[in-house]
C-alpha cells in the first residue's frame, strides 16, 4: 500500500526553499531524457540556441518558458519528448566581445594569431555556456542535456561542410565580386537582414560636373559626396530629351580630374532631381548593375576600416565622414557644389556594431536563393502534412512575401570565429577547390581565410542536431521533423525562413510542423527594452524576488500568440499571490487527509451537490485547458486554471468541504477527503507545466503513484463524474450567498450578525433544490431565520436581489435607506436593459444565428430569457418601493 508522506508544507510559501535542489533531482532522475522509444509517438522541440555572448535576457526567459510548457504537457500526455538544448557561436558578436576583452589586456587578435585567438574564443564560450546552463536551471527547463549541441561542435561542422559542398556542386553557392553591406567597425560583410535602417537627418549635395568640350555642365545630386571620387560615369534616361545630345560625351570629374562618360540607362528616374545621376560602381548596388551593363571601371576608394585609400587622392587616410566634410568645403571653393539641401533619408546600420553600413565592392561567397525559395513556396502551397503552420497564421504572409522577393545571400564573413569556408585556392594557378576535406597535396593549397555567416549553421539546426547527414541515424529517423519551433516574430527572415529552405533542400521535409511566434517583451510603458534606456529586466532578479514559478506563469499568460508583452512587476507579484493562495489551500487539504493513501481514494460514494459541482467544474477545466494548450493559447489556458483554482476550488469548495470535514458523518468525511485529493492532484498536474517547482512540492505530499509529477499523466475528462444538474444548483447557491454578502456589505451589516432571510423560488423545483441544500445557505448566509417558498409574504422595507430561479429578501428594518435602495435597483434595471439589448442584437444578426453552433445560439436564447425574467422582477420591486 502506498503511504502518504507526512504533511510538511510550511505555513508560508517560500519560493527559494521550494526551488532549492529540485532541478538537480529531476536531472539525476533523467526525467527529461528522451528514450528514443519507437513505441511512443515522438515530440521534438529544439531550443533556439542562445548566443554565447552573454547571459539570457527576459526575452529568452519568455521564449524558453513557452517551449518548456509545451514539452512538459506532451511528456505527461505520453509522448517520447525531446527538448534539445544548445548554443550558437554567434560569429560577429562573440568575436567582438573577445577582441574587446583582449584590448583591455593590451593585445589584438593579430598579435595572438588565429589559433591562439580561437583558444581565447573557446574559453569565452565555455565560461558563458556555464552561465546560460545555470539560468536554464533557474527557469526549470526540462532539457535533455545528454543531447546538448553547439553550432561549432564536430557533428554540426560536418553538416555545415556537407551543405556547403552540395550547394556548390549544384551551382547554388558561388564566389563573385559584388556590392555587399560592409561593417567598417567589425570589418566584415553583412547579409541584407543584418542591416537595420534608421531615418537620419542628412543632406542632398547638388553639384555641376563640367563637360570636357567646354560646352557647359551637367547637374547631379548625392547624399554621399565622398563617393564621387569613385565615379566612373554619369547616367541619364535614354528617353530624356534634355540629355539626348549629351549621351556619349564626357565630363571631367572635379578634384580628381578623371574624364568619365555620360551613358544612357533606363535605371534613371527622369522625374527625380535633375534626371542625371553619378555612377559609382564600387560603392552602390544599383550603380554596380549599371556599371555591369556599360562595362564601367570599378574604382574602390575606401579601405575596409572606412578610411579613404590611395584612389581618393589627397584625401587618403581620412575617415569617410571626415572626408565628406573636407570634400564639401573643397567643392564649394571650386564652385562645383552650388546647393546643400536638408534631406531626411534612411541609412543602414550594422545590427551587430551599430556602425553606418558602407555599400562596398568585395569578393564574397553567395547562395543563389531563387531556386531554394521557389521550392519552399511550392511546399507552402501543399497539404497540411507538408507545409509549415504559422501561429498566428498572419505571419505566413510575412514569410512568403520575403521568399517571393528574395535576394542572393552573402554568406562569407571576414572573421576567425566560425565555420571556416571549405574552399582552397591553388598557390600557383589560383584554381578553386571545394570539399569537406583539404586537397591531397595540401601544401600547394591555401584555405579561404573567411568563415561562414552564423545563420548558415543555425539554418541547419533542426536536423544537424539530430545526427544528419547520417540518414540511418535512429535519432534523425525518430525525432525529425520536429514538431514546434517557438521564437520571436523578429527573426522570421534571419532564421525561420532559412531553416525552412535548407530543410526542404536537404531532407525534402519541413523542419517543423508549427512555428509559434511571440513578440517582444517591452517595458511597462510599452517602450522597447534597451541598455541605453536602462529599462531592461534581468529574469534572474525576478526569480530571486518572486521565484521561477511566478515569472513563468506571468510570461506564459500575459499575452496572446504573436503579440508583445509588457513587463509589470505588479503582475508578477499578483502571480506570487496566486501561488500563495494555491499553497494555503493545498496545505489545508493535506492536513485534512489524515494519512489517506492513493489506494484509499474513493470518489464513487454518495456525493454532496458541492462534490458533484467541483468534479463537473474540474472536467470543464481539463477540457478547456487542454484545448487552449494544444493551440498554444496559454493566456486562455491560464485564465481557466486561475478561475477554477481561485474561485471554484479555494473560495467555494474548500469552504463547503469544511461542513462534512468538521461534521459527524464519517462516510461524508471520507468522500470529501478523497475528492480533495483527487481534485488537487489533477489541478497540480494541469498547473505543472506552468509552475513546475511548486506543483512538484505539493504533489509529492499528495497520495500519489510515481516518482515525480514530471512523469505523471496529463489529466483527462471523466464524463462519469460530470453532473450538469448539480452544477446548476451550485450556481444558484453561490449566486444567493454572494447576493446576501453583497447586500449585507451595502448596509454595513457584518456576517457575524444574524438576520432573517427570505428566498422566494420561481417554482417548486427551485424550492426543492434550495431546501435540499439549506445547510450551505445557513452556513454561509448566517440567517436568524431562513424561509424558502414560492409565495411568501414580503415585508415592506427589505433589501432585495434577483438571481436565476429566485428572489432574495432581507428584512432590514431600520437599516434600509429607501432612496438608496431605489437608486441601486434602477442601476440594476439599466444594466439588465443593456444585457437584453445586447443579446437581442446578437440574435437578430443572421450571420451569427446561421454560422454559430446550435448550442451556442441556444445558450444566448437562455441568457435572453433569464435577463428578461430578472428585469421584470426588478421592475416589480421598484414599483413596490415607490408605493
Amino acid at each position: 500500500m502506498t503511504q502518504q508522506p507526512e504533511v510538511n508544507l510550511p505555513s508560508k510559501y517560500d519560493p527559494a526553499a521550494v526551488e532549492q535542489g529540485r532541478y538537480q533531482k529531476w536531472i539525476e532522475g533523467k526525467y527529461f531524457e528522451a528514450q528514443n522509444d519507437t513505441s511512443k509517438e515522438p515530440f521534438t522541440i529544439v531550443i533556439p540556441p542562445p548566443n554565447v555572448t552573454g547571459k539570457l535576457h527576459i526575452g529568452h526567459a519568455w521564449d524558453t518558458t513557452l517551449q518548456d510548457i509545451i514539452t512538459r504537457v506532451k511528456r505527461m500526455q505520453g509522448y517520447d519528448v525531446l527538448y534539445l538544448p544548445g548554443m550558437d557561436h554567434a560569429g560577429i558578436s562573440t568575436q567582438a566581445k573577445v577582441e574587446a576583452k583582449l584590448r583591455e589586456e593590451g593585445v589584438s587578435r593579430h598579435d595572438l594569431g588565429r589559433d591562439k585567438f580561437l583558444e581565447q574564443a573557446w574559453n569565452w564560450k565555455e565560461e558563458y555556456a556555464g552561465f546560460i546552463r545555470k539560468q536554464w536551471e533557474k527557469l526549470g527547463l526540462g532539457l535533455d542535456y545528454s543531447r546538448e549541441r553547439f553550432t561549432l561542435d564536430q557533428g554540426l561542422s560536418e553538416a555545415v561542410k556537407e551543405v556547403f559542398v552540395k550547394l556548390y556542386e549544384k551551382d547554388l553557392i558561388y564566389r563573385g565580386e559584388y556590392i555587399i553591406n560592409w561593417d567598417p567597425d567589425t570589418k566584415t560583410a553583412l547579409s541584407d537582414i543584418e542591416v537595420i535602417y534608421q531615418d537620419v537627418q542628412g543632406h542632398f549635395y547638388h553639384m555641376r560636373y563640367p563637360l570636357v568640350d567646354g560646352s557647359g555642365h551637367i547637374e547631379i545630386a548625392t547624399t554621399r559626396p565622398e563617393t564621387m571620387l569613385g565615379d566612373t560615369a554619369v547616367a541619364v534616361h535614354p528617353d530624356d530629351e534634355r540629355y539626348q545630345h549629351l549621351i556619349g560625351k564626357k565630363v571631367k570629374l572635379p578634384i580628381i580630374g578623371r574624364e568619365i562618360e555620360i551613358v544612357a540607362d533606363a535605371y534613371v528616374d527622369m522625374e527625380f532631381g535633375s534626371g542625371a545621376v553619378k555612377i559609382t560602381p564600387a560603392h552602390d548596388p544599383n550603380d554596380f548593375e549599371v556599371g555591369e551593363r556599360h562595362q564601367l571601371e570599378r574604382v574602390l576608394i575606401m579601405n575596409e576600416d572606412g578610411t579613404m585609400n590611395e584612389n581618393a587622392g589627397k584625401y587618403q587616410g581620412l575617415d569617410r565622414f571626415d572626408c565628406r566634410q573636407q570634400i564639401v568645403k573643397d567643392l564649394q571653393d571650386q564652385g562645383v557644389l552650388f546647393e546643400i539641401e536638408e534631406h531626411m533619408h534612411s541609412v543602414g546600420h550594422s545590427e551587430r556594431s551599430g556602425a553606418v553600413v558602407e555599400p562596398y565592392l568585395s569578393t564574397q561567397w553567395f547562395v543563389h536563393m531563387q531556386p531554394l525559395a521557389d521550392a519552399v513556396i511550392d511546399m507552402q502551397q501543399g497539404t497540411d502534412e507538408e507545409k509549415v503552420h504559422f501561429v498566428p497564421e498572419r505571419f505566413e504572409k510575412t514569410y512568403l512575401r520575403w521568399m517571393e522577393n528574395i535576394r542572393d545571400w552573402c554568406i562569407s564573413r571576414q572573421l576567425w570565429w566560425g565555420h571556416r569556408i571549405p574552399a582552397w585556392y591553388h598557390k600557383e594557378t589560383g584554381e578553386i577547390y571545394v570539399g569537406k576535406e583539404a586537397p591531397a597535396d595540401e601544401e600547394n593549397w591555401e584555405q579561404d581565410q573567411d568563415v561562414l555567416d552564423t545563420w548558415f549553421s543555425s539554418a541547419l539546426w533542426p536536423f544537424s542536431t539530430l545526427e544528419w547527414p547520417n540518414l540511418e541515424s535512429e535519432e534523425f529517423k525518430h525525432f525529425f521533423p520536429t514538431n514546434v519551433l517557438v521564437t520571436g516574430y523578429d527573426i522570421i527572415f534571419f532564421w525561420v525562413s532559412r531553416m525552412i529552405f535548407q530543410s526542404k533542400e536537404f531532407t525534402d521535409q519541413r523542419p517543423f510542423q508549427d512555428v509559434l511566434l511571440h513578440g517582444l517583451v517591452r517595458a511597462a510603458d510599452g517602450r522597447k527594452m534597451s541598455k541605453s534606456l536602462g529599462n531592461g529586466v534581468d529574469p534572474m532578479e525576478v526569480i530571486e524576488k518572486y521565484g521561477a514559478d511566478s515569472l513563468r506563469y506571468f510570461l506564459a499568460t500575459g499575452s496572446s500568440p504573436g503579440q508583445d508583452l509588457r513587463f509589470h512587476w505588479e503582475k508578477v507579484e499578483s502571480t506570487w499571490n496566486f501561488i500563495n493562495k494555491i499553497w494555503n489551500a493545498s496545505r489545508f487539504a493535506l492536513m485534512n487527509m489524515e494519512g489517506l493513501t492513493h489506494e484509499q481514494i474513493d470518489i464513487t460514494g454518495k456525493k454532496s451537490v458541492a462534490d458533484q459541482w467541483i468534479l463537473t467544474r474540474l472536467n470543464e477545466t481539463i477540457e478547456q485547458v487542454t484545448r487552449h494548450v494544444d493551440k498554444y493559447d496559454f493566456g486562455e489556458a491560464g485564465r481557466y486554471l486561475y478561475n477554477f483554482i481561485w474561485d471554484d476550488f479555494c473560495d467555494w469548495y474548500i469552504e463547503m468541504a469544511k461542513l462534512p470535514l468538521y461534521g459527524e458523518d464519517e462516510d461524508a468525511k471520507r468522500t470529501t477527503r478523497s475528492i480533495l485529493a483527487y481534485v488537487l492532484d489533477a489541478t497540480m498536474r494541469m498547473l505543472h507545466p506552468f509552475m513546475p517547482f511548486v506543483t512538484e512540492e505539493i504533489w509529492q505530499q499528495l497520495p500519489h503513484q510515481g516518482e515525480s509529477i514530471v512523469l505523471a499523466s496529463w489529466p483527462t475528462v471523466d464524463d462519469s463524474l460530470s453532473n450538469k444538474e448539480s452544477a446548476e444548483v451550485m450556481k444558484k447557491l453561490v449566486a444567493i450567498i454572494r447576493s446576501v454578502r453583497n447586500t449585507r456589505a451595502e448596509v454595513d451589516t457584518p456576517m457575524s450578525k444574524e438576520i432573517p432571510i427570505l428566498i422566494q423560488a420561481n417554482d417548486t423545483a427551485n424550492q426543492e433544490q434550495l431546501e435540499a441544500n439549506k445547510s450551505y445557505l445557513e452556513r454561509f448566509c448566517n440567517p436568524s431565520e431562513l424561509t424558502i417558498g414560492t409565495s411568501l409574504d414580503i415585508p415592506d422595507k427589505v433589501m432585495s436581489a434577483v438571481v436565476t430561479g429566485a428572489e432574495i429578501f432581507l428584512p432590514l428594518e431600520g437599516l434600509i435607506d429607501i432612496d438608496k435602495e431605489l437608486a441601486r435597483l434602477r442601476a440594476e434595471h439599466e444594466k439588465l436593459n443593456q444585457e437584453v439589448a445586447r443579446v437581442e442584437k446578437k440574435l437578430a444578426n443572421q450571420g451569427f444565428v446561421s454560422k454559430a453552433p446550435a448550442q451556442v445560439v441556444e445558450a444566448e436564447k437562455d441568457k435572453q430569457r433569464d435577463y428578461i425574467v430578472k428585469r421584470e422582477k426588478v421592475e416589480a420591486r421598484i414599483q413596490e418601493l415607490q408605493k
